[in-house]
């Protein structure tokens, strides 16, 4: 996902996923280089979709 795409993003990101998924931590939004995997997990545990339709919304941010 190349990296996610989100390094030059990430806030801007981070801030539409707690609007779209108000369930979401600021923990499990904490973004740390390397830790796309566990973020994504993060997420999925939270909101119950899928991986992949996970990374196509955050592609679409």
């Amino acid at each position: 996902m190349d990296k996610l795409v989100v390094k030059g993003k990430w806030n801007v990101i981070k801030g539409k996923l707690k609007q779209k998924y108000g369930e979401l931590t600021d923990d499990d939004l904490t973004y740390v280089e390397g830790k796309e995997d566990e973020l994504l997990g993060r997420i999925q545990e939270r909101t119950g979709k899928a991986r992949e339709e996970l990374i196509e919304e955050i592609k679409n941010l």
